[in-house]
């Protein structure tokens, strides 16, 4: 009896190992690599904001950035947390499909 009731749970244990290592592990890689990303932020850089905003990075302070939005000189106070990733002109973008 003991021993079916073993056999019972290795379906179950099997299961958290897939689930483990094709979604908790990618999942916690790829938020590492965007905290790593947000830290390194630097004056210069083009960004684009999780609202779709695309700036230049004027500021750095230790929570937020001043990014200048148009010729305009159009400034916005941005949470480090609301950059989604650096910005790419569509030459750069179509470099990376192909890769």
């Amino acid at each position: 009896m003991d021993q079916n009731a073993m056999l019972n749970f290795i379906p179950l244990i099997l299961m958290f190992v897939v689930f483990y290592f094709f979604i908790i592990r990618p999942q916690k890689k790829k938020a590492n690599e965007i905290n790593e990303m947000r830290e390194n932020l630097k004056v210069g850089d083009k960004i684009i904001t999780i609202g779709g905003i695309i700036g230049k990075i004027i500021l750095v302070k230790e929570d937020y950035l001043v990014i200048e939005t148009s010729s305009d000189n159009t400034k916005i106070e941005v949470m480090k947390w609301g950059v989604n990733g650096t910005y790419k002109k569509n030459a750069d973008l179509k470099d990376a499909e192909e890769e």
